[in-house]
């Protein structure tokens, strides 16, 4: 028998067994030869009824896209009138974007620098990164129904997508090695997840026929085989994450493809590895960003979702993690339910708090937790709506919501440390930021053990919101606009650098490097004490306490040590006017409540500055090799509750100066008293009646003398030998910074 015959025979009998083949990933393949790349089960039970047209195939898809997605098409209008009816501004949004959308970019788009707007202006990189993630083509999909279903709106997204399929096969396209990938895994992610979700609101339109139906899905596949591809290793960022959550996604809508429960196996595998390895075990993503934290929520939210309802088994591992991450939110926020701004936060910039509540319905609505319930909506933010079933919107006529009980907290590996006083509207709450990633640091900012702190319904010390194409973008970054410590003219964040991309984002290639060093937290007072290496390079060396003193106000002290002289300073964001300063400022609300900061050393001067409509005030003191700032900073609500600017010993709520029943010795010492309870700075004895302290340096503690017992807790940087003595007794032991020893007076 020669060759060629032996060709044919094995050809037909490869043909009749249903030959697998592997979908490419360079190209789109024909809706006519779609069949070929069903799983052989599936299109075994498929051809019992005869051949496998397009007609058949589509309607096919049509069905199990109906059981899969995360609602059934069919049920689209009557889901868009509920839309509408419970967000009062869409209409107009969705316009607006699909307007600027379209006048920019024509249907059968470019995809490949340099060429022009619609308007003759050339398009820019951060541009095309939108155009390749297609959010704005939603808009359009939605402006199809607002204006009466005109088919031009989707003869517009038709147009769009092949207009990519083509270039792909003309190669030309943006590649990822010139900083714009089109098909690079984050814009390609989100491409599929915008594409998935006007594909579920066309589908049954009559303008989107069976073959433009069954291209859309050839088109997802190629996406899908692309994804896996070039995703073979775990990379650390959300940018992998985004991108195999689509993959998660394609491979769950379209499982009667070969393949796709490969690209099932993988894309959950790493999506775990990114959740074993960038969700913190104290629960907050790696990124130290609400917004990243959110981003991550929403990835690993679509693919959890769309298991659950196909009823697919997903690891333990996954809900743990998954509901980790909406409990972190709920740890951070303030009382009145939003949250700080953590590094690069981008929705809302210049925003001085975070949004969460979205994010939190959706945690309810997952886990059904009364604990989450208590920061939901009675609404699912807009964005989102079309990602919840109805049985999940039918819950939130109804939430069950617990108040939180939790208070002053830590989040060790991350390094955020928040001091509260409790969850009424008029609580105070800080958080201290006191953390690096060593993976990926690219989002954080120059705020190393800033703070940010809410009293009495307002952000009494904010941080602010950003936006990466902002021209000032740098600036927000950097340690100017954050509540923390410098030296001379020396910023936090160096060497900045921007991303290839051209988007606006860019990094600081060294920031300094934080030690914890104390944090504990009782019924008396919070303390954190911390130090980083950012001022090394000067010759300086630097460490901040933050005592919160319940629940009156917080004592933030910080530390300098040269051997040469140096201007050291404190930034504060906030209107403040100088009422006595520089020892005294003030900011105050429409509501008559304020903040005081009233420095306990004599300092040099203040100054104001701002952009944006922020401002901030510069504490300084000049010429100094050593030197610490002891400041308070007192929230009050009303006028006769500040800090009496007019008194030679000003009240702080209770708490006197430098008037203590303790005889006190030290270097320059202070003190704070209150009843039973004396704060003490630099000091090196003690005494009172029959009782002797002595430390062997200079020492900042709390003590509390009260019912015959005796309580030291360090609040200092550095451990100190605690020598105690009364008349039967005599003690001498370590301190180390937080830590309490209590002697019995009896």
């Amino acid at each position: 028998m020669n060759f060629s015959k032996i060709y044919y025979i094995l050809f037909f009998l490869v043909s009749g067994l249903g030959f697998s083949q592997h979908i490419p990933t360079n190209e789109i393949i024909a809706t006519t030869d779609l069949v070929n790349y069903l799983a052989p089960e599936v299109k075994a039970k498929l051809s019992e009824k005869g051949p496998i047209t397009e007609a058949v195939l589509a309607q096919y898809f049509r069905d199990k896209f109906a059981e899969r997605y995360f609602y059934d098409w069919n049920d689209f209008e009557t889901r868009f009138e509920k839309y509408n009816n419970s967000n009062s501004g869409a209409e107009k949004s969705h316009e607006q974007n699909a307007k600027d959308h379209m006048g920019k970019f024509s249907g059968p788009a470019q995809w490949k620098l340099p060429f022009n707007y619609l308007n003759g202006k050339p398009v820019n990189a951060y541009a095309l990164r939108h155009l390749a993630r297609q959010h704005k083509m939603v808009d359009v999909a939605f402006q199809y129904y607002y204006e009466d279903k005109d088919p031009k709106y989707i003869t517009y997204f038709k147009n769009q997508l092949q207009s990519l399929n083509e270039a792909l096969k003309a190669n030309q396209f943006e590649k990822i090695e010139d900083g714009n990938g089109v098909y690079e895994v984050f814009r390609s992610g989100y491409r599929v997840l915008n594409w998935l979700q006007i594909h579920t609101m066309f589908l049954g339109q009559e303008a989107y026929t069976d073959k433009d139906q069954l291209t859309t899905i050839a088109t997802l596949l190629q996406h899908g085989a692309h994804l896996y591809k070039h995703n073979s290793e775990f990379a650390s960022g959300n940018h992998q994450t985004r991108g195999m959550s689509a993959l998660a996604m394609i491979s769950i809508l379209f499982n009667d493809f070969q393949d796709t429960s490969t690209w099932y196996e993988h894309s959950m595998s790493l999506l775990e590895e990114h959740m074993a390895n960038e969700i913190n075990d104290d629960g907050f993503q790696f990124e130290r960003s609400v917004h990243y934290h959110m981003s991550d929520i929403g990835t690993y939210f679509y693919v959890y979702q769309l298991a659950k309802i196909s009823k697919l088994s997903v690891k333990p591992f996954w809900k743990e993690r998954l509901k980790s991450l909406f409990i972190t939110l709920t740890k951070i926020s303030y009382p009145d339910k939003s949250a700080p701004v953590l590094s690069d936060d981008t929705d809302d910039p210049w925003a001085e708090s975070n949004d969460v509540s979205g994010a939190l319905t959706l945690g309810y609505l997952l886990f059904e937790s009364p604990k989450i319930g208590y920061f939901a909506n009675d609404h699912v933010e807009r964005k989102m709506f079309w990602f919840v079933s109805n049985s999940q919107l039918e819950m939130l006529d109804n939430i069950e919501a617990q108040s939180p009980t939790m208070k002053s907290l830590e989040f060790p590996k991350t390094g955020y440390y928040v001091m509260r006083e409790g969850w009424k509207p008029e609580d105070k709450m800080m958080i201290i930021s006191a953390g690096l990633d060593e993976k990926k640091p690219d989002h954080q900012h120059g705020d190393m053990l800033g703070v940010q702190a809410m009293a009495n319904g307002k952000v009494i010390l904010p941080n602010y919101q950003v936006r990466y194409s902002l021209s000032d973008y740098g600036f927000f970054k950097n340690s100017l606009v954050k509540n923390v410590a410098l030296v001379d003219d020396e910023l936090q964040g160096k060497q900045y650098t921007s991303n290839q991309g051209g988007s606006g984002f860019g990094k600081f290639l060294e920031l300094p490097h934080p030690k914890t060093i104390a944090w504990e937290t009782n019924n008396n007072i919070d303390v954190f004490v911390g130090g980083h290496d950012g001022f090394e390079n000067k010759g300086v060396a630097y460490s901040r306490q933050v005592i919160y003193l319940k629940d009156d106000f917080w004592i933030v002290k910080d530390n300098f040590s040269s051997d040469g002289a140096h201007d050291y300073k404190q930034v504060w964001q906030g209107h403040y006017s100088l009422e006595e300063s520089p020892n005294l400022i003030r900011s105050t609300f429409d509501t008559a409540s304020g903040l005081d900061i009233y420095q306990l050393k004599k300092t040099d001067t203040v100054t104001t500055s701002g952009t944006r409509g922020k401002q901030w005030a510069v504490v300084t003191k000049r010429d100094q090799n050593v030197f610490s700032f002891i400041t308070i900073l007192c929230p009050y609500q009303g006028y006769a509750n500040r800090i009496d600017e007019e008194k030679d010993k000003p009240d702080f709520k209770g708490w006197v100066l430098n008037d203590s029943f303790w005889t006190i010795d030290g270097t320059k010492p202070s003190s704070l008293s209150k009843e039973s309870k004396t704060l003490l700075f630099s000091v090196r004895k003690l005494a009172f009646e029959n009782i002797k302290l002595e430390f062997t340096q200079a020492s900042d503690v709390v003590v509390i003398l009260k019912d015959n017992l005796l309580t030291v807790q360090s609040i200092g940087e550095k451990e100190s030998q605690l020598s105690f003595r009364n008349k039967s007794t005599k003690k001498n032991m370590t301190l180390k910074p937080g830590e309490t020893v209590a002697f019995s007076l009896k």
